[in-house]
């Protein structure tokens, strides 16, 4: 059974939902654009037979608050949020972080700095890789422009499109506005065949709204990188379909992350709607592994190494913001 509340965010008020037994332990799911934390619900029913799940709507989707600046969508404002949602639900609990598309861009900001790095028990991210990470895997292939190098750097910026259409004024709100809202489950369903028996009764606003965490993070990250470097294990799901997330994007992901499993999945972007049963199953089996202390004994043949990262990262004082 399902409880939702309202609780106080960074100056906004957010609406969460938790389901399963309060004393397990505890999964908290963060969904991304142009979604809200609906798009979990077929995931976090599943999990919620094994583990204590948390879902919220982030600021400007949902049930949530929209603030109407631009400036109120910063990675420092929605990770104060992330911090809002567990102090209120599982006060001084560590917790498994699982996010997708954006709700994965933002959590890296709170996997990679204080001060939830000692609650996050493990980070499984799914289409949404961390914004200053991709800078750095940007200046790399830039620096040393060989053609399969250059050739990764086109693709994505194909890809990635929408975001710089995001950065003109009113176009995509205008959009959202007048025809992508209607026929936004049309779209899911022609281009990843996702067939939404309820669809989302918000999606023309959290499309409108949501534009704002593109606006107030994207070139700031991408033109001044910061080093980011993660301290839990982290689970990394690759959808092979997915037309915006490119897989190169995650090529140097290791030397960020000293404990990095990974999964390639047969699925679109939309995964957690496609595919909730292997989701909830790869999810499970993860925070299973952590929870015993052994994430290695069952997913050795996932871990990615990388041994000279690893030796610079433990010699190496982390400074993170």
């Amino acid at each position: 059974m399902a409880t939702q509340q309202h609780i106080q965010g960074c100056g906004v008020q957010l609406f969460t939902t938790t389901r399963g037994n309060p004393e397990a332990p505890a999964i908290v799911l963060v969904h991304g654009y142009p979604d809200n934390q609906q798009v979990w619900n077929g995931v976090a029913e599943r999990l919620a037979s094994n583990w204590y799940v948390v879902t919220y709507d982030v600021r400007g989707a949902g049930l949530s608050d929209r603030p109407a600046r631009t400036r109120d969508y910063r990675m420092s404002l929605l990770a104060r949020d992330l911090e809002a949602v567990v102090d209120a639900l599982l006060p001084d609990r560590r917790f498994h972080l699982v996010a997708h598309d954006w709700g994965s861009i933002q959590s890296w900001e709170s996997v990679t700095g204080r001060p939830l790095q000692h609650r996050i028990a493990s980070f499984t991210t799914l289409s949404g890789p961390c914004l200053d990470h991709v800078g750095h895997w940007m200046r790399a292939r830039l620096a040393r422009p060989t053609p399969g190098r250059v050739g990764q750097l086109l693709r994505q910026l194909g890809s990635s499109w929408y975001i710089f259409a995001f950065q003109l004024p009113w176009v995509a709100p205008t959009l959202w506005e007048t025809t992508l809202g209607e026929r936004w489950p049309a779209y899911l369903k022609a281009s990843e065949g996702i067939a939404d028996d309820a669809p989302n009764p918000h999606q023309t606003a959290d499309g409108r709204d949501g534009i704002r965490l593109y606006r107030a993070n994207m070139l700031p990250h991408l033109l001044s990188p910061r080093v980011r470097y993660a301290r839990c294990p982290v689970q990394l799901i690759v959808p092979r379909q997915d037309r915006y997330v490119g897989a190169q994007l995650f090529e140097d992901l290791r030397e960020w992350v000293p404990a990095l499993y990974r999964r390639d999945m047969d699925a679109g972007h939309w995964a957690p709607l496609s595919h909730p049963d292997e989701l909830a199953e790869s999810i499970d089996e993860f925070v299973q592994g952590v929870e015993v202390g052994d994430p290695d004994s069952a997913l050795a043949s996932l871990r990615i190494h990388n041994v000279a990262s690893q030796t610079r990262h433990s010699a190496t004082v982390l400074k993170t913001v």
